[in-house]
């Protein structure tokens, strides 16, 4: 990059940007810019975060883009602020496409037993479940798979499992004292405060790991002082500590707890529904089969919630709103505890979707029988869920396509999750 900036004023005229007086004045440009309260060094994820002043980050000609609020190409005249501008940068899609046509990303990483990964490289994805679900045991087993291929892993522990627990079960599920020895290869950590956690996501820029599990996400807003249940702070966290992670290449994977009540536990994990905007990658509902105990394994229903780039939900069957995406099973055998994720057969559905045959016998049993899914529900007094899975079930039993319905549900929640017509006019 050439180490010159346009500034705009009464003329224009080019500056050395090596000068540090130059510098003065962008910095001064900046803050001008910056809420109360607030710094850049809050937004970059840098600055005073537990480093020594000598080893400070500065910001160099060749690293440091202006924010877009003062970016204006050099080809259209000034407009607005009067300060210290640069030419944006954009992606260069013709050096992209020179090679090519890219083929969209597909999972790669926690294989199924067909080599069908869970979760995308360069992406946060998401596990959520109840507790002792297997959410953990899950990216344990994926840990040991990422390791055993002789990649780099970072655990971000956050949710007091300790390190005793945690090397204790990777050490059970196949990886060895060499490979959690070498700091190259393999990192634990329980960030203690705010400052700590911003010099580890610093570090992992240099370390570029392959793999993180940060565990939990519900513990790292509070750290980094964000509320759960608010859009933005969610977004300033992820902002601050997952993107900057994803970007170094890694699989990052967040383990995240379900909402208490029944229509919200249908949406997914607790808090803003953005967090489900910022995945990336896969949102993966775990609920236990059989419970997990030392002595004889147990299992999990594995199921995709969210698939940003379809790669997983392709290679998984039809017909539910959340397919069966596979089952995570642990075994005990003589030779220890081995893991493994069974694929999905093509017509296999989702337990939890599946409909009990009294339910579909109650919405036959309606005489006369029912005109709408508004129309059932009222007469069965059930919930919005139970009521649509029956009445989809009984109309593909009579001949008719399950889904078709004119009516709203009468619910806080429709079906897939977002507000209903009902629930947004009492709103209103």
């Amino acid at each position: 990059m050439d180490e010159e900036l346009i500034l705009y004023g009464s003329g224009h005229r080019t500056i050395d940007i090596s000068d540090d007086a130059v510098w003065n004045q962008i910095e001064q440009a900046r803050d001008a810019d910056v809420p109360a309260g607030d710094s850049h060094d809050s937004h970059r994820g840098v600055g005073n975060h537990g480093i020594a002043p000598d080893q400070q980050v500065h910001p160099t000609p060749a690293t440091v883009i202006p924010d877009p609020g003062t970016m204006i190409p050099d080809s259209l005249p000034p407009t607005g602020n009067q300060g210290i501008t640069a030419p944006p940068t954009y992606f260069d899609v013709g050096a992209m496409l020179d090679g090519g046509i890219p083929a969209p990303p597909v999972p790669g990483i926690c294989k199924r037993d067909d080599s069908i990964g869970l979760f995308y490289r360069r992406q946060f994805n998401v596990v959520f479940g109840d507790p002792e679900s297997g959410k953990t045991l899950l990216c344990d087993h994926a840990t040991v798979e990422q390791l055993q291929a002789g990649h780099r892993v970072l655990r971000l522990d956050l949710d007091h499992n300790g390190p005793a627990s945690t090397i204790s079960r990777l050490l059970t599920f196949g990886a060895t004292e060499d490979m959690l020895r070498d700091p190259e290869r393999f990192l634990y950590v329980e960030p203690e405060d705010r400052a700590h956690l911003y010099a580890i996501v610093e570090h992992m820029k240099l370390w570029q790991p392959e793999f993180v599990v940060i565990d939990s996400i519900g513990e790292l807003l509070p750290l980094v002082g964000a509320d759960s249940n608010s859009a933005d702070d969610f977004t300033r966290a992820h902002t601050s500590v997952i993107k900057p992670i994803t970007r170094t290449g890694a699989c990052v994977v967040g383990i995240d707890h379900l909402s208490k009540g029944a229509d919200s536990r249908a949406y997914g994990p607790t808090g803003s529904a953005a967090k489900k905007r910022a995945i990336g990658g896969t949102s993966l509902r775990v609920k236990v089969d059989s419970a997990f105990t030392p002595s004889k394994g147990g299992s999990a229903y594995i199921s995709v919630s969210k698939d940003r780039h379809g790669g997983l939900r392709q290679a998984c069957p039809a017909g539910d709103k959340e397919p069966l995406a596979g089952k995570f099973v642990l075994e005990v055998t003589d030779q220890g505890v081995r893991g493994r994720i069974r694929a999905p057969m093509h017509d296999e559905r989702n337990p939890e979707e599946a409909v009990p045959p009294e339910d579909v016998a109650a919405m036959a049993a309606l005489d006369p029988p029912p005109s709408t899914l508004r129309d059932a529900r009222s007469r069965l007094g059930w919930r919005a869920d139970r009521t649509s899975r029956a009445y989809k079930a009984w109309r593909q039993q009579q001949g008719g396509p399950g889904d078709q319905d004119t009516s709203p549900l009468t619910t806080s929640e429709s079906s897939d999750g977002s507000p209903s017509t009902e629930s947004k006019e009492a709103a209103a």
